[in-house]
């Protein structure tokens, strides 16, 4: 890949304090377009096709206009049929590598501050009724083998904190304070935040510290992660994901049902039973409360339902 971009996506670790994920996702993005230029004669890296290489492994991106950049939208929405939803994040993934070649005078002109990006509404999250949590997590529970023991408490902590995916599977054992009820997580761009947890959730977790856990590790005693598989390693985001799949299936739920799922129904029953925008920001770890404002949509059909419900004249 193109140095330039490799750069870029150290400066999204090291000083923009990016996730790992995050900065894979730019990675992925950008690689994409940077294949696309090779591939459509937009040069080499290499300096040796059409001058646009400086010989070190850099492209020259002073090269790329606007009509190469809307070429390229085409091509994702068109060749590829990419949804407008996925084009416009792969539109924001390039203006901001344009934008790093702009700040740092390795381009004068940013041809992407013209580009236009597809329109995208914002969709509201999914999420389950209180009903269909119970169900999820009472069919998890009946399984008697370790995993299936370790797959609840997954899921439980999911419900009870709402963290994501990617937080709960960097969580360690010292990041549990069982005296204190709560758990300390690394959100994004490196801020952390403490989420706590309810009588349930903090019975079943220290069940699984107590004996699964232990169990699962095996001779693997050292290991610091707080959820393993059965070889002792630390569990994946995609792991998480077959799990909830997997335990949906089993409890007959046919709604769509994804890690962020759980996050999704954790702030809408929240704010459903009373609890302030701003205190489940807090809780999401959303840095601006305009992104938790999407859950009071959910919860203004829930209120309008239940007043057509409730009330006399209605």
């Amino acid at each position: 890949m193109d140095r330039t971009i490799s750069s870029f996506l150290q400066h999204l670790i090291v000083e923009k304090g990016f996730s790992r994920n995050t900065s894979d996702a730019y990675r992925n993005d950008l690689g994409q377009f940077w294949e696309f230029l090779q591939d459509n004669g937009n040069g080499h890296s290499n300096g040796h096709s059409n001058g646009t290489g400086d010989g070190n492994g850099n492209y020259a991106w002073a090269m790329v206009d606007i009509n190469v950049l809307n070429k390229y939208i085409e091509d994702l929405r068109v060749r590829k049929g990419y949804r407008d939803t996925t084009t416009a994040r792969k539109v924001a993934s390039i203006k901001s590598f344009f934008g790093f070649l702009s700040e740092n005078s390795i381009i004068t002109e940013d041809p992407t501050e013209s580009l236009g990006s597809p329109r995208v509404g914002r969709t509201l999250p999914k999420f389950l009724p209180e009903e269909d949590v119970t169900l999820l997590l009472d069919t998890a529970y009946k399984s008697g083998s370790n995993e299936g023991q370790r797959d609840a408490v997954i899921m439980e902590l999911l419900y009870a904190t709402g963290l994501r995916v990617g937080e709960l599977v960097s969580l360690d054992l010292q990041d549990v304070d069982l005296s204190e009820s709560y758990i300390r997580c690394m959100g994004k761009g490196s801020k952390e935040r403490i989420v706590h947890l309810y009588p349930k959730a903090l019975e079943e977790l220290r069940r699984y510290l107590k004996s699964v856990r232990i169990a699962l590790l095996g001779h693997r005693r050292t290991e610091p992660s707080l959820f393993v598989n059965h070889r002792g390693e630390r569990l994946t985001r995609q792991w998480v994901w077959t799990i909830l799949k997997t335990y949906a299936q089993k409890a007959g739920i046919e709604q769509n049902i994804t890690p962020h799922t759980l996050r999704h129904s954790f702030a809408t029953h929240l704010l459903q039973n009373g609890a302030s925008l701003r205190h489940v920001q807090e809780l999401l770890g959303h840095s601006s409360i305009s992104t938790t404002q999407v859950y009071t949509h959910l919860t203004n059909g829930y209120v309008q339902k239940e007043y057509a419900k409730s009330h006399p004249r209605a």
